[in-house]
């Protein structure tokens, strides 16, 4: 695998086409290679965890996920999806492209951030949950979707890697519209995951087809239990992982060598 990341960053863990990555994002981040990955994937926190309930699996439960996760001021939002955004884009080559999927209650932050710093937005994809949770408060519609945000550098000359061709044969030769119908993660995924915000392996391998080619370097910058790392080496792309709590990491790591096993 190619060295992407200055020497004085020692890796959690190093398999056969990965590097996971253990603490701070903006911190690792800025000692990378620049201009090092052809495409990021981020699912950052919401900011949710603030005492609440929600329902899952039919059952009424806490909406708190941890301490990465909790409440913070529009502003401290603001200032950290700027930061990371920024970051990013150092490490992304000229031709790259990041996705960023999000809710209402961080998406806004998010598209705002992304022209702030540079980029030039493609798409905005609408993920439809077919199987969303009800709502509970019964005050407002039920909560169905998520954005998915696809931009690349605002650079005239950059090319970005766009698979028509295989995107539209995957929907049966039609131009594949930006709106994304599915269910949530699957049990069985969640079985192996074990992580709050987890996205199913679909939605991720929509994503990697679309705007990548075999051997591209792929990071995700929260990578949560992995499924990023496990669809991209599902489909021989290489990959970077970095989260901030070991157990995850943990998680990611037996989860890509039972890929590697396969």
């Amino acid at each position: 695998m190619e060295k992407l990341v200055k020497y004085k960053i020692i890796p959690y863990y190093v398999g056969i086409s990965e590097q996971l990555f253990l603490g701070d994002s903006f911190d690792i981040l800025k000692k990378m290679k620049l201009e090092s990955v052809d495409m990021i994937f981020a699912d950052p926190p919401y900011f949710l965890s603030n005492n609440g309930i929600t329902c899952k699996g039919g059952k009424m439960v806490s909406v708190n996920k941890g301490k990465w996760d909790e409440g913070k001021s529009f502003s401290e939002k603001h200032d950290f999806n700027r930061k990371w955004i920024r970051l990013c884009k150092k490490v992304l080559k000229p031709n790259g492209t990041i996705w960023i999927s999000g809710t209402f209650h961080n998406i806004y932050s998010i598209g705002m951030a992304l022209e702030q710093e540079g980029y030039k937005i493609i798409n905005n994809i609408t993920w439809r949950k077919t199987n969303p949770p009800p709502n509970l408060a019964c005050k407002c519609f039920t909560h169905s979707t998520e954005t998915i945000l696809w931009a690349k550098k605002n650079e005239d000359k950059a090319k970005h890697i766009f698979n028509y061709a295989e995107m539209k044969e995957i929907n049966n030769g039609k131009q594949m519209k930006d709106v994304w119908e599915g269910s949530l993660t699957k049990p069985s995924e969640r079985k192996e995951g074990k992580h709050p915000t987890q996205k199913p392996e679909y939605l991720l391998e929509r994503i990697i087809l679309a705007s990548t080619i075999e051997n591209s370097i792929i990071l995700d910058p929260f990578c949560g239990s992995g499924t990023t790392g496990v669809v991209a080496k599902k489909l021989n792309r290489q990959f970077i992982g970095i989260d901030n709590v070991e157990d995850y990491l943990e998680i990611t790591k037996h989860r890509l060598e039972k890929v590697n096993e396969q």
